[in-house]
Order: structure tokens, then sequence, then C-alpha cells
């Protein structure tokens, strides 16, 4: 939808390809799809951004991206052909974009790895690999922790943390009233198959005894007023807030965000 728009803030030429006649199943049968997509345009748009900052400014020569989905950055980002991208999730997923993108050429050196990030033998096993030589890798894992509980996410952050090449974690952030709201939305549609589990009410201090600090936390709100992709009566929304005392303006700021985690 967004790569389609004359002024797109990205362009991702396979997304439909990838989506197909399923994708626009799925998109169809969620209440308000359409209309809250914005927040999603706005996380790939924003992870783009840190994902070249990173690699540009921070030294970063390994992605280790987890549970990638359909993600295509590999092959539409200006990536350098040095940079190691390691694309992990179920196999089923990893043979599916490899028979839809079979032909194409990634911009950077790409490994996919067919692996159930929930079996945590597995997973530490894979991150040892990795960790080995390997020069400042940053994690990234959008779409990912919301569907796991408190407890995976604080072990999956210890196995991370516990490789010392691993300097940065980009992740989406959802708070408890975020997490309230989706459920009345779109609870029921994705119930049985992949419930909305994980929002702190600490945010991202939960992270801090797992061997991660707040590095920057970008809103989702602000950031959607930046790029111009925001909710219907956004202007409204942002009158109101000026009449909520500091806290709540805060609290509304951080009503989901999508946050660099640094090692502590």
């Amino acid at each position: 939808m967004e790569s389609e728009r004359p002024d797109a803030l990205f362009h991702d030429p396979y997304a439909r390809r990838l989506a197909g006649a399923r994708g626009e199943q799925i998109l169809a049968s969620l209440p308000k799809g359409r209309t809250w997509a914005w927040a999603m345009i706005v996380r790939t748009a924003v992870m783009d951004e840190l994902i070249l900052r990173a690699v540009a400014r921070d030294g970063v020569g390994t992605v280790l991206n987890l549970a990638a989905g359909l993600d295509t950055r590999p092959y539409r980002l200006p990536l350098a052909p040095s940079l190691r991208w390691i694309d992990v999730d179920f196999p089923d997923v990893i043979a599916y974009k490899k028979e839809q993108l079979a032909g194409e050429r990634p911009a950077c050196a790409l490994e996919q790895v067919g692996v159930d990030l929930t079996d945590p033998a597995r997973r530490r096993a894979l991150f040892a690999q990795i960790g080995v030589g390997a020069r400042q890798v940053l994690v990234v894992s959008e779409g990912l922790l919301i569907y796991l509980t408190g407890e995976q996410v604080g072990a999956l952050a210890s196995d991370l943390a516990a490789q010392a090449s691993f300097g940065w974690w980009l992740i989406d952030l959802a708070s408890p009233g975020l997490l309230r709201m989706m459920a009345r939305t779109w609870g029921r549609a994705v119930a049985d198959n992949a419930p909305f589990r994980f929002a702190p009410p600490e945010g991202t201090q939960f992270f801090e005894p797992f061997g991660w600090r707040e590095a920057e936390f970008r809103s989702t709100w602000e950031e959607s007023l930046r790029l111009k992709r925001t909710m219907r009566l956004a202007w409204l929304w942002g009158l109101l807030g000026r009449l909520y005392p500091k806290r709540k303006r805060e609290e509304f700021r951080r009503f989901s965000g999508i946050v660099l985690l640094g090692r502590r």
C-alpha cells in the first residue's frame, strides 16, 4: 500500500508478490485493517532509518533479523555488499520467501536460517555460532515481542546479552493501554493463533535486569506526525493532549514506540 503511493516513504517492490491473495484476505478480515495501517508504515520507515544509521555510524557489520517474516530489507535497502545480514524464522517461512524471491539478488551478504526461536537450545546455539568472530551485531525483532510472554522475552533478552558482539537490539514496544486497544480491535481475529501478550507496564525498564538499556525511544505518535502518516483527526488529539498534565502527555507519547536498546 505504501510503496504504491506517489509520495511513498519506502519502496518494497516485492511486497505484493510476497503477500499475495492470502495477504489481501488477511487485511480484509481485520477490522479497520486499512485505517490502522499507518502505525505499521511508520514502524517500517523508522526502523529503516535506524538500521541504516547503525550500519553507517556505529560500525555494525552484522544484522540479525529475528522473526524476519516477509521482510525484504536485504533486497530493498542501500546496503554494502560486505554487510552480513541473517534472516531467522520458522523453516516454512524461510522456504516460502526463498521460493518467491528466487532469482532476485540481495544488496548484501544474506543468510537465511530456519529455526523456531521459542526453542531455547537451538536459539542459544544459533546465537553462539553468529557471535563468534562477529563485528558489532545489530539485532532486529520487528513485530515479534508482542506475541511472546514476559518470561519468553526475558529469556530471549538474556540469550542475546550473553553474546558480547551483540551490541544493539532494535524492537517495537507496546504499552498496556495499546495492548487493550488492540485486543478490542483485532483480538478476536488473532486469538487462536497469535494472541497479543507482551506490553510491560514498566516500559523499556523491563529489559534492564536482562542486560539491556534504552538508548533511543521513537514515539510512534510523534514519528507519524513527522512522516505525515498518522491517524484521522490527529490534529484534534494533539490539541487535546496539550490540556493534559506533563505525566499524562509522556504516558501518551510512550503508548507505542520503536526502541533501540544498547548493552548495559
